[in-house]
């Protein structure tokens, strides 16, 4: 975890003046925070397809021709495809990226309840995705997006977070150099984390690398890599979390005391209530389980998907 992570970005989340008034929406946690560890390249679609800045504003338009970009005070501006043209444009730029922060209610990025008008201008309903980021999430499934405005919610923030760095470890030990060793030794890293999210994906994981002898390496990682960013993508809930910590509990049984047992078994208890962040038992756990020195356990992504710096596991929200 040394080196950045490649990670894309509107450019205006910034601080870059490129917005519509001429203004920006800097977060202060994608610039102060997370760039530390993401290396970001800054894109803005409505510039580079020439609207210039200040301009005017543009919105989605559902009609019959399918959801359209227009200007809302010169609706004969139609940018649609110049939009989807520019997205295919940058494919080579984005497609060693890891992630891709948009920018929410963006008639060009934004990716989740966009809102959509008709002619007239009236509003018909939340179900838009920016005309860019459209695009860009159909290009690249497998890429962890997500909106600037959602990481204030603390679970989808670790989420997108946790596949980052999840799909950038695939990247550069499998996907570069793809075989069965490579593989298995991925998964087995991340098998509780798997656990963790999802337990139907956990259980669809198995059979897939049971047949890595009768199947071709590309096809079973491809396969393998799909229902394995799915998974990730299920946000983690303390019923998970409990799950794969009492599964690492049952490693403890011939090297801790009753007394121990009871004071894990308590602490894991209060995180599944809520009275605990996740970050009491997981300390807990982890101390114990360094008297096994195990390097199968040792090597666990599910005891840090990402930086601990972050304190993303340090918030007792759920």
């Amino acid at each position: 975890m040394n080196s950045k992570i490649p990670v894309g970005v509107s450019q205006c989340l910034l601080g870059e003046r490129v917005r519509f008034d001429g203004g920006h929406k800097r977060s202060r946690y994608i610039t102060d925070e997370l760039s530390q560890y993401f290396e970001f390249l800054g894109l803005c679609p409505e510039v580079a397809i020439g609207l210039g800045t200040p301009r005017q504003p543009i919105r989605l338009v559902a009609s019959e021709q399918g959801t359209q970009v227009r200007g809302t005070r010169d609706v004969s501006l139609d940018v649609t495809q110049p939009l989807a043209d520019y997205a295919k444009q940058v494919t080579a730029d984005i497609s060693p990226l890891c992630g891709y922060i948009f920018m929410q209610k963006s008639p060009s990025c934004g990716v989740f309840s966009v809102k959509r008008y008709n002619n007239e201008g009236q509003l018909v309903d939340n179900d838009g995705r920016g005309a860019f980021a459209e695009v860009i999430t159909r290009q690249f499934p497998l890429l962890p997006v997500e909106e600037a405005g959602r990481l204030n919610d603390a679970r989808l923030r670790e989420n997108f977070i946790t596949r980052v760095y999840a799909y950038h470890d695939w990247r550069t030990h499998v996907e570069s150099d793809p075989s069965a060793k490579r593989l298995l030794d991925f998964y087995s890293r991340y098998k509780y984390q798997v656990m963790a999210h999802d337990l139907a994906s956990y259980r669809k994981i198995g059979p897939v690398l049971a047949n890595l002898k009768t199947t071709p390496i590309v096809d079973a990682c491809n396969t393998f890599i799909t229902l394995f960013m799915a998974a990730l993508s299920h946000k983690v809930t303390r019923k998970g979390n409990t799950n794969t910590l009492m599964h690492l509990r049952g490693y403890l049984k011939t090297t801790t005391s009753r007394d121990e047992k009871a004071e894990l078994g308590e602490l894991i208890e209060q995180y599944r209530e809520g009275l605990v962040p996740l970050v009491v038992p997981l300390t807990l756990l982890k101390h114990h389980l360094r008297k096994i020195d195990d390097p199968y356990l040792q090597q666990q992504t599910f005891w840090s998907p990402h930086p601990e710096v972050l304190g993303l596991r340090n918030t007792n929200e759920e």
